[in-house]
C-alpha cells in the first residue's frame, strides 16, 4: 500500500484530469461516457489508476505465486516450467471411432485425453434402452460396458496419458472401469492420472443429466472420495463445474459464487464422513468456462484461486498448504458460438483461451469452430489445439507468471469479483442456517439457482436483441451467406453396431456374477454403505452402466425437477 500523502496526491490529480481534461475531451468529441460495464453487469470507469486498489494490501491479497493466498498461480514458475495440459474434448461414435480420434490428436501435439460420452451413457441407459433411440454415439462415444473401456483405451498407456472423464450420474462406473483397465494394462493404481466430473450439484443447477435425487447423488459422490483417496490416489475425484453454469446463461460472478459454494458443500459432506480434509484436498479440481469479456474473465480465476485458498485454510482447517490449491480446467465457451459466420469462432475462441492462459489454468479445451453446428471435423478440432499451441509456443506469454499482476483495473477487478462472489456465498450459506451443504441443497429446492441464472440468461437475450450488445455476424455485420464448412456426421449404423456388441457381452459373461455384484449394490445401497468396492466387482464381471444406475434407481428413485414459478 502507498503512503498516505502520495495516495492523497494520486487522488487530487485525478480529480483534476477528470475536471480539466476527460470531460473537456468528451465536450469536445461528443464521445459517450456512460453504459460501460462487464458482462456480469460491473459498471466500468474509463481508467483505473493506485487509488482504486488503495486497500489492497500487496503481500496479503496478491502476493506471489505459489505461495498463499495463490491469487497469482498455485505453482512458483508456473508455465515457465511446466505448459498446461491441452486436452480436446472428443469423443463419437463408437469406442472405435473416438479411439481413431484420440490417437489423430496426440499424433498432433494434444497432451491429455478429454472424453465426450452419449447422452445415454450420460444419463446412465444402455444403448439397447427404447430412451437411447436415437442418441447412441450421437453427442459423444457410447460407453455400455468394460468391454468399451478396453476398445477405448486399445495402444493408450495410462502410465504416460492422464484422461478427463465428463460425466456425473455414472462416475463411479466410469472411475471403476478406467481403474479395470489400469489393472489389465498392470499399472499400479497410485500412479493413473485424470478427472470424473463427478459434480452432480450443478446439474440441478444447470445441466440437468439427472438421474437420482441431490441427497443419494451427494452421498455417492462421498463414497468415490471414500474409495478413491485408498485406491487412486493421484486421481482426480471430482471437477467441481462452474462450465456449465456459465452455459446456463449465468454471468461470471454467478459462475464463481455458485460453483465454490458447491465445492465448499462437496467438502462439508467429506467431513461429515470422517475424510480427513488434508487427504481428500489434492484430489479435487475445478472447472471452469472462458467467456468473451477477457479481463473479467482473467480477474474471475485470479479471485477463484484466492477465495479457495481461504475457505480451505481459514474455514475448514485444511494444514497442508497444498490442501490450499485451487487447480482448474478451463474451456472456452460453448455459449459463445455462433452458426453464422462460424470462421469468427476462432477469434473467439483464441480470446477466450489466452484469458484462460493469463489466468493461470492448469489445463484448456479450445472448442472447433463448427460446433455451432456439429460435433468437430478433423479440420476444426486441429485448427482449435493448434491455437493452443500458438499461445504456447509463439506468443510470448507464457515467459512471465501472471503478467497481468499489478494492473490496477486486473487488481481492483479481481477484488470485485470476489466481494461480489463472497455476497452469493452468504446468502447460501444463510438458507442452509449456517451449512454450506444444506444450503445448495436448499437452493436446488427452491430454485434459487434455477431463478438466478434463468433472470441472467433472459437480461442478456434482452440486450442482443434490442442492440444493446453486439455479436458480431448476429446482429452487427451480418451477411447473407451459404454454409461451406464440412460437418461431421455420426453413421447411423454405430446404434446398431453397438446394440450387437452389447448383446454379444450379455451372452458370453458370467450372468451369475452380475447378479451378485448387482445385488451387492443395492444392499450397499439400502444399508448406507459404499456402493463403490460392489460397482468395482459389477463392472469387472461386465455389468452394464445401465444395469448398474437401474439397481440404484430401485432404490433412491428418480428425480424430478419441480416446476420453478
Amino acid at each position: 500500500m502507498m503512503e498516505k500523502d502520495e495516495m492523497l496526491e494520486i487522488e487530487a490529480k485525478r480529480r483534476e484530469w477528470e475536471e480539466k481534461c476527460y470531460k473537456d475531451w468528451l465536450k469536445k468529441t461528443k464521445a459517450k461516457d456512460e453504459g460501460f460495464e462487464s458482462l456480469s453487469g460491473i459498471e466500468l470507469k474509463a481508467i483505473y489508476d493506485p487509488s482504486d486498489v488503495a486497500h489492497t494490501d500487496f503481500l496479503r491479497d496478491i502476493g506471489y505465486p505459489g505461495e498463499f493466498p495463490f491469487t497469482r498461480g498455485v505453482y512458483p514458475n508456473m508455465y515457465r516450467g511446466r505448459l498446461w495440459t491441452m486436452r480436446m474434448f472428443s469423443g463419437f461414435g463408437t469406442a472405435e471411432d473416438t479411439n481413431k480420434r484420440w490417437k489423430m490428436l496426440l499424433r498432433e501435439g494434444e497432451t491429455g485425453l478429454s472424453t465426450a460420452f452419449d447422452f445415454p451413457t450420460l444419463m446412465g441407459l444402455d444403448s439397447d434402452d427404447p430412451l437411447a433411440d436415437g442418441e447412441v454415439g450421437k453427442v459423444g462415444v457410447a460407453v455400455d460396458t468394460l468391454k468399451d473401456f478396453e476398445i477405448l483405451f486399445d495402444g493408450i498407456p495410462l502410465d504416460k496419458i492422464s484422461t478427463s472423464f465428463t460425466i456425473n450420474p455414472p462416475a463411479g462406473i466410469i472411475l471403476a472401469m478406467y481403474t479395470a483397465i489400469a489393472d489389465m494394462q498392470g499399472v499400479p493404481r497410485e500412479e493413473i492420472r485424470g478427472t470424473i466430473q463427478n459434480d452432480m450439484l450443478k446439474e440441478f443447477h444447470a445441466q440437468n443429466t439427472l438421474v437420482l435425487p441431490p441427497e443419494p447423488s451427494v452421498k455417492i459422490i462421498v463414497d468415490i472420495f471414500e474409495w478413491g483417496v485408498e485406491n487412486v490416489p493421484k486421481f482426480n475425484l471430482i471437477s467441481i463445474s462452474g462450465y456449465h453454469i456459465r452455459e446456463a446463461g449465468s454471468t461470471a460472478v454467478q459462475e464463481l459464487a455458485f460453483t465454490i459454494a458447491d465445492g465448499m458443500a462437496y467438502v462439508e459432506a467429506a467431513i461429515e464422513r470422517g475424510i480427513d480434509i488434508d487427504k481428500l484436498a489434492p484430489q479435487l479440481s475445478f472447472f471452469f468456462n472462458s467467456h468473451n469479456d477477457f479481463f473479467e474473465e482473467v480477474a474471475k480465476f485470479r479471485a477463484a484461486r484466492r477465495m479457495w485458498a481461504k475457505i480451505m485454510r481459514d474455514i475448514y482447517g485444511a494444514k497442508n498448504p497444498r490442501s490450499w490449491w485451487m487447480k482448474f480446467h478451463v474451456q472456452t465457451a460453448g455459449c459463445s458460438l455462433t452458426a453464422q459466420q462460424p470462421l469468427n469462432n476462432i477469434i473467439r475462441t483464441t480470446i477466450q483461451a489466452l484469458a484462460a492462459v493469463l489466468g493461470g489454468c492448469q489445463s484448456l479445451h479450445t472448442n472447433s469452430f463448427d460446433e455451432a453446428w456439429a460435433l468437430p471435423s478433423e479440420e476444426a478440432v486441429r485448427v482449435a489445439l493448434r491455437t493452443q499451441q500458438i499461445i504456447a509456443y509463439e506468443s510470448g506469454v507464457t515467459s512471465v507468471v501472471d503478467p497481468l499482476g499489478g494492473s490496477w483495473y486486473v487488481e481492483w477487478l479481481t477484488n470485485k469479483m470476489e466481494e461480489l462472489a463472497w455476497k452469493y456465498i452468504e446468502q447460501i450459506k444463510k438458507m442452509g442456517g449456517g451449512s454450506m451443504l444444506r444450503g445448495v441443497l436448499k437452493g436446488i429446492e427452491n430454485g434459487f439457482f434455477v431463478k438466478e441464472i434463468s433472470n441472467a440468461a433472459a437480461k442478456y437475450q434482452r440486450e442482443v436483441e434490442e442492440g444493446k450488445r453486439f455479436i458480431v455476424g448476429v446482429n452487427k455485420f451480418t451477411i447473407e451467406e451459404e454454409l461451406k464448412i464440412p460437418i461431421l456426421k455420426v453413421d447411423p449404423e454405430v446404434q446398431r453396431r453397438q446394440i450387437e456388441r452389447l448383446r454379444k457381452i450379455k451372452a458370453e459373461r458370467d450372468n451369475s456374477s452380475v447378479k451378485e455384484a448387482l445385488d451387492w449394490i443395492k444392499s450397499a445401497a439400502e444399508n448406507n454403505e459404499n456402493i463403490m468396492p460392489a460397482v468395482f466387482e459389477a463392472v469387472k464381471n461386465y455389468a452394464t452402466v445401465g444395469e448398474i444406475i437401474g439397481t440404484l434407481k430401485k432404490v433412491h428413485g428418480t428425480y424430478r425437477k419441480p416446476i420453478i414459478v
